[in-house]
């Protein structure tokens, strides 16, 4: 055997080598493309044998869909209801105590008319006193628990004022702005208690 013949079989025995690994990456190449037929047929065959049972599909699956609306539309509720629970017992506990302010009121109203009156024996002099204690203590008390007084002055505002009555404008008094308070007004951190009686002017 020459060098030549030698040579060629060892090309030969190369490309035989180098032609296995081909070999075997198209058989794993076939073997996905039977999984997916044996898939298939096993497939065709579930559907078969689901229409055969007479089982409506498309019903089972708009019942489906309804049940998971019900659901959603319920778990939102139950979530609303507890927010607005949340809020009502929040609100409680703000505003604890308005309905005993809203009492209170018309007493400091009552001192407060007391204080404004002129009187000159020494007696009286010492009995309004002890009323500007009272009326002092009573006040405190209530800034203490959140009851403060309305701004009554400047531009009239709905909110928190009420005209009872309206004048002219004039050059003192520009339109919509307060002209008198008749009675103040009170309110409850952020809520209104009872709002200023007010002069408007027009």
């Amino acid at each position: 055997m020459n060098l030549t013949e030698k040579q060629t079989k060892k090309e030969q025995k190369a490309a035989k080598a180098e032609a296995k690994p081909e070999a075997k990456a198209k058989a794993a190449k076939k073997e996905p493309s039977l999984r997916d037929e044996i898939a298939a047929e096993m497939q065709d065959d579930l559907k078969e044998e689901v229409e055969d049972s007479g089982v409506d599909v498309e019903a089972l699956k708009k019942e489906r869909d309804e049940l998971e609306d019900k659901y959603l539309r319920a778990a939102a509720e139950i979530n609303n209801m507890n927010k607005r629970f949340n809020k009502e017992r929040e609100d409680m506990a703000k505003y604890d105590g308005q309905k005993l302010a809203t009492a209170v009121l018309p007493v400091l109203d009552n001192l407060e008319r007391a204080l404004a009156t002129e009187v000159k024996d020494d007696g009286a002099q010492s009995l309004k006193k002890g009323v500007e204690m009272v009326y002092s203590h009573l006040d405190n008390a209530l800034k203490e628990n959140g009851v403060t007084e309305i701004e009554a002055t400047g531009k009239f505002d709905p909110n928190l004022q009420q005209a009872v009555q309206t004048v002219p404008a004039d050059k003192d008094h520009a339109k919509d702005t307060v002209v008198q308070v008749l009675q103040k007004g009170y309110k409850l951190k952020d809520r209104v208690l009872r709002p200023a009686m007010v002069v408007v002017a027009n």
